[in-house]
């Protein structure tokens, strides 16, 4: 090695040793004719102190260099405690220039976090010598390496699944790759290794899991990067829910409790059912940190001559605004006007009374109702939600989240878990009047064949289940549909004839005629487990070379153009 120590290793141990430390120019001071040089290395800082400042002539930050020279302990009012090397320093004699800086930094690198993003994108090679993301790419590498070695702890065997594959509807819009041999067909990167993994279960193995990559092209949110993204992918032969919850609660939990300080919902973790997390919550991926519940008043409502109210689902929100300006109460209204409500109704109770709009229209026994009901307080306000049916919870959910910012009564230093349980089986599409499926179409309906051929299919859950931490989807899963009866009888009520089902998913439906065992299991965000923890606002600072907000790479210029040699040979012609 070039290097004798690494920029972190030198302690009262080395003093009076002669060392040799390579690294980039962080900081150059002038103290007086003496100059100081933090040296950064991927491992820390040391101080280099030169007593001949020609050594660094034309030397500049972001210079690649290598010194020599004799570590020294540092005068006391000159420790610095916030690195590993602060108790000592090298004084350096020798100098040599590894790798110039030729340009203007488009940025400085201590302050890279706070230029526009699409600059640090471009510039990502620099963006990550900011030692805030640079750590963040280390804990990424140590979490996958932990989940890694949990999951081998645990039985399973890391099996790698194809990239290039078929087309398949899984959701999402594919990743098409054009085949030069065979005109006219394509590739598809996985959305998901969905089937393969199912697969392999049939194949006979009993536990699966990779470190998957996903390929999906949709937009790009703070919890979701555009075009590719990492899950804990794992399988299960002769499994049910519970097995699943039990692998994943264990995985999860030990990962967030070694890496954050953190408290952390200890398992089992709580089981909620879809119907009432968007109920209580607004939302399938409620955040349990904020204590506001969402309250059905609907039944409340249908006896009260209040017309904006009548015939329609109404919900409350009980929050403890005692103190708060008339302008809070102004600026709740502008936030449910600009997420598309028509009004924000509320009632305040003070003393033994009700003060607000809505008051005048409640008699002293709805009055005392209401406050049995909704469990007020004096000094508190409820809040009423009323739209349609289809949008309600999901306003409710909005205020919620409003009043817990704004409120500031979110706990934010702790994970809160919880299982999503009973996703129902089929929705009713807005557009077309048809019965589609709700979520994984592969998933085992509750009650199997009996419950396909007997009950209403909007009625139907389904073995689906995601978990959620801090309102942040982590992952999805299901119990799998693995006999083939069952499975031609879901599409068909989704619309699908059998022949569809083997057009489009044939290697899964003739495998499964072959005798498959019941199996199941689920596949944790790895991006999202670590932008929780590493406590990041955007999923791109948690990742080495993110796409940007518009799927575009800008440091390497993808999507770019290709030559029209490359397109003949894939067969492809460019249409205006």
């Amino acid at each position: 090695m070039l290097r004798t120590h690494n920029c972190n290793e030198l302690n009262f141990d080395n003093i009076g040793q002669r060392v040799t430390l390579t690294g980039w120019v962080d900081t150059i001071r002038d103290h007086g004719g003496v100059l100081f040089v933090d040296l950064r290395d991927h491992y820390g800082v040391t101080q280099i102190v030169f007593n001949d400042d020609s050594l660094l002539n034309g030397i500049t930050k972001e210079y690649v260099i290598l010194v020599e020279g004799n570590v020294t302990e540092r005068d006391p009012d000159t420790v610095n405690p916030k690195i590993d090397t602060g108790k000592v320093e090298v004084r350096a004699d020798k100098l040599e220039v590894l790798g110039p800086c030729k340009m203007n930094l488009p940025f400085e690198i201590d302050a890279s976090t706070q230029t526009r993003e699409d600059v640090r994108l471009k510039y990502r090679y620099l963006d990550l010598r900011n030692r805030k993301i640079h750590d963040n790419i280390v804990l990424r590498s140590k979490i996958l390496s932990y989940l890694r070695s949990q999951m081998e702890e645990l039985g399973f065997l890391e099996i790698q699944t194809p990239i290039l594959t078929a087309s398949s509807p899984e959701g999402a819009r594919d990743y098409l790759v054009p085949s030069r041999k065979h005109k006219g067909k394509f590739y598809a990167l996985p959305q998901a290794p969905q089937q393969f993994k199912q697969l392999l279960m049939t194949s006979g193995f009993d536990r699966y899991f990779q470190i998957a990559p996903c390929f999906r092209d949709e937009d790009a949110r703070q919890d979701r990067s555009p075009g590719e993204f990492y899950q804990l992918d794992f399988e299960m032969a002769f499994a049910t829910q519970e097995d699943v919850f039990e692998v994943a609660e264990t995985v999860v939990y030990n990962t967030f409790k070694k890496f954050s300080d953190k408290p952390v919902s200890q398992p089992p973790f709580k089981r909620i059912t879809f119907a009432d997390s968007m109920l209580k919550y607004g939302s399938d991926k409620p955040d349990l940190r904020n204590p506001l519940i969402i309250q059905d008043l609907t039944d409340f409502f249908a006896t009260i001559d209040f017309p904006l109210f009548k015939g329609k689902p109404v919900r409350g929100i009980v929050a403890n605004c005692a103190g708060r300006s008339k302008k809070f109460f102004e600026d709740s209204l502008k936030f449910a006007l600009s997420i598309g409500m028509k009004g924000l109704g509320y009632l305040t109770l003070s003393g033994d009374e009700y003060k607000g709009p809505i008051a005048k229209f409640l008699t002293p026994e709805k009055k005392e109702e209401l406050t049995n009901l909704v469990g007020i307080k004096e000094g508190e306000t409820v809040f009423f939600i009323c739209d349609a049916i289809s949008v309600v919870n999901r306003l409710a959910g909005e205020i919620r989240t409003w009043l817990g910012e704004t409120l500031e009564v979110i706990n934010k230093d702790t994970y809160e878990f919880c299982f999503i349980v009973d996703f129902p089986m089929y929705e009713r599409n807005a557009e077309t009047n048809k019965i589609d499926f709700t979520h994984n179409p592969f998933s085992m309906p509750q009650g199997g064949m009996d419950a396909l051929l007997n009950k209403d299919p909007l009625e139907i859950f389904a073995y689906q289940y995601d978990i959620v931490c801090n309102g942040v989807e982590l992952s999805s899963g299901a119990v799998r549909n693995h006999n083939p009866d069952i499975m031609k009888k879901a599409f068909e009520i989704a619309g699908y004839g059998e022949e569809d089902v083997k057009a489009k998913f044939g290697a899964l439906y003739t495998a499964f005629s072959f005798g498959a065992p019941p199996h199941a299991g689920m596949a944790p965000g790895v991006d999202r487990m670590i932008m929780l923890i590493a406590g990041e606002e955007t999923i791109r600072d948690v990742i080495a070379f993110p796409l940007n907000g518009n799927a575009q790479d800008v440091m390497m210029g993808a999507p770019g153009g290709v030559t029209e040699q490359q397109l003949r040979e894939v067969h492809i012609k460019v249409r205006d």
